[in-house]
């Protein structure tokens, strides 16, 4: 499995991008390992970042039932 965001080339990933990060996320909201999604470590560890924030700017919620 190839890295999501080198195949598609994106350089920076955006917390406000809701829409690619919900991508990344189970049904309740948790953010999926790297073995399933296939999406190297360092965009791992930037995409964990940005749903962070994402969450705390109330863009992405923190549970979903």
């Amino acid at each position: 499995m190839e890295c999501y965001f080198k195949k598609n080339n994106i350089k920076y990933i955006d917390y406000k991008d809701t829409e690619i990060l919900r991508k990344f996320l189970n049904p309740h909201g948790r953010l999926l390992a790297r073995k399933r999604t296939g999406v190297s470590a360092t965009n791992q560890r930037k995409l964990g970042t940005a749903v962070k924030r994402a969450r705390f700017m109330g863009l992405l919620p923190y549970i979903e039932r």
